[in-house]
């Protein structure tokens, strides 16, 4: 059984890929991806398939679990699990030539699309509503 299993993060939202060979199917939380919301969100999953080119997940089948954060954020997680699950099963199972040539692609055209986005909401302090706001002086 050949199959690899990858993770994208961002912000609070974390999605695993699951990539083994099939038909080209690819589905988040069990439904296709066609039907994601919101639709111009969908584009931005997509791009990581049309980088590398369709004809490269054709023999692939994409099972997608994701949970955490809000709409955008699962986005940006999915298709960053889809890109770093593409390159691991080409490493894996195909030959290193092919995986370079797919991950150059990838970090030519968006870098998180491999590499995950450090940055975390700062938490809140006292003295003020936010994390770095205060709250308003008054003298009398």
């Amino acid at each position: 059984m050949e199959a690899v299993q990858t993770y994208g993060r961002k912000k609070n939202a974390t999605a695993v890929a699951y990539v083994k060979r099939g038909k080209g199917m690819i589905r988040i939380n069990g439904h296709p991806l066609e039907l994601l919301e919101p639709e111009i969100l969908r584009f931005k999953v997509y791009e990581a398939i049309l980088i590398v080119g369709e004809d490269k997940f054709a023999g692939l089948d994409i099972r997608i679990r994701v949970k955490g954060g809000g709409h955008t954020s699962q986005v940006y997680a999915i298709r960053q699990s889809i890109a770093k699950g593409v390159v691991a099963f080409y490493q894996k199972y195909i030959d290193e030539a092919s995986k370079k040539e797919i991950k150059d692609l990838l970090v030519a055209y968006d870098r998180t699309l491999l590499v995950a986005d450090p940055r975390r909401c700062e938490p809140k302090k006292f003295g003020g509503p936010g994390a770095r706001a205060r709250f308003q002086k008054s003298y009398r």
